[in-house]
């Protein structure tokens, strides 16, 4: 048996049945406590309270930044690239079991960042937090931890980096650059970002999410109006293929959560380390701003690249928007937006298991690392990043059930 069968074995057995039950049992746990707070969210931050409640502390980075520095690390190949492959595999009816994780998942990502701005701490002026402060803090198991930090910087460096980095490689490729400029380019740009820490990175993704999100919706919803006759028979194919276990839905169910998780995160733990950097300390007001970024992730976006490439009847990316320039810059900007995101949170996640020391070091062997998934072919490596997330998600979910009293409503 070679390396890629075994990385196949060892991700099935990852994402088994055991690691969707508690997925979907934990969210359905959440959303039944917080009474459906996923129907509450947009009156929640429309009120305003995400600013007039939300006590500052005097440091971190502005709420702007933050929701746009967590959208850019969900924000990525997942919404493109992702979807198509999800679709190819389990077929239409991946995307209802997106939806499925996306609704539970928005309970999960609220309790994940309530609890990360519960339990963040100060480290030499920095406000650190997420799944690694109330595991360590709350559960009050440093060992748990640690197995958190450790996978989330092997996650940092898979999909959140070398699988980034080559969907990068592969856009830029349509425009003559060669791989080995590629990941030259992809080295400097993210060294020279992630330099300045997370204040940088939130300048960076301020600028560019906002912007291409924007577009990215329009476009696509030009290209679904264009078809509204096939959207009817899409919606059909979507649903009754959800169920159909004897065909490629069979498929379904495991691909569609799995996919629905790479693109927005919801239980992995990574947007609450994001979201403990805010200046904003009051816990609600970072958990509602989190279940609005998987909705806008996963409802919003993925579902409409799923409706462009199912009422254009292709799975070809390029193909369904009518050009390549469009789709490989929009590649090229979320890929590298979700990069730099994903860096904070393997930061983060280093500086538990090193106490604080070698970041400098660290952020050269991060930028060395990701730069070189321009180079090589990333079947294993796609791989390997669903068994590190899977491996994130345990000692997660884990914690979010242990404390579920302390996330109120």
């Amino acid at each position: 048996m070679n390396i890629s069968n075994i990385l196949k074995t060892v991700n099935g057995y990852v994402w088994g049945g055991g690691l969707i039950f508690l997925l979907l049992s934990a969210g359905l746990i959440y959303t039944v406590k917080l009474r459906f707070i996923q129907f509450r969210m947009f009156s929640f931050l429309i009120k305003g309270r995400n600013s007039g409640n939300a006590e500052k502390s005097g440091t971190g980075i502005s709420q702007l930044k933050t929701v746009t520095s967590s959208l850019g690390t969900a924000m990525g190949t997942g919404n493109i690239i992702g979807v198509a492959s999800a679709i190819a595999i389990g077929g239409a009816g991946s995307i209802f079991w997106m939806w499925v994780s996306a609704f539970f998942g928005m309970a999960l990502v609220y309790a994940e960042n309530y609890l990360g701005i519960l339990y963040r701490h100060k480290e030499k002026g920095e406000w650190l937090g997420g799944a690694v402060s109330y595991l360590k803090y709350g559960v009050g198991s440093d060992v748990l931890a640690v197995m958190f930090s450790v996978f989330c910087v092997l996650a940092s460096w898979g999909m959140g980096g070398m699988v980034q980095s080559n969907s990068i490689g592969n856009a830029l490729s349509e425009f003559g650059f060669g791989k080995y400029l590629t990941a030259f380019l992809v080295f400097l740009t993210v060294f020279a970002v992630i330099s300045g820490g997370i204040k940088r990175i939130g300048s960076a993704t301020q600028i560019i999410i906002p912007v291409l999100t924007g577009i990215y919706i329009i476009i696509s919803l030009i290209i679904i109006i264009n078809h509204r006759e096939r959207l009817g028979a899409v919606f059909g194919e979507i649903f009754s293929s959800a169920f159909d276990f004897k065909s490629a839905g069979g498929f379904a169910v495991s691909v569609g959560i799995r996919r629905g998780i790479f693109s927005n995160e919801a239980g992995l733990g990574s947007s609450s380390i994001m979201h403990s950097a805010c200046e904003k300390s009051e816990p609600s007001v970072q958990g509602m701003w989190s279940i609005f970024e998987v909705f806008l992730d996963t409802i919003v976006c993925c579902t409409l690249t799923a409706l462009v490439l199912l009422v254009t009847d292709t799975l070809d990316i390029n193909t369904a928007f009518g050009g390549n320039i469009f789709i490989n810059i929009s590649v090229i900007l979320f890929a590298f937006c979700t990069i730099t995101g994903w860096y904070y949170c393997g930061e983060t996640s280093f500086r538990h298991i090193s106490g604080g020391k070698y970041i400098k070091q660290y952020r050269f062997v991060f930028s060395l690392i990701v730069s070189l998934g321009a180079v090589f072919s990333l079947e294993d490596v796609w791989t390997l990043s669903d068994i590190f997330n899977g491996l994130m998600a345990f000692p997660n979910i884990l914690a979010l059930i242990f404390l579920c009293g302390k996330v109120k409503r």
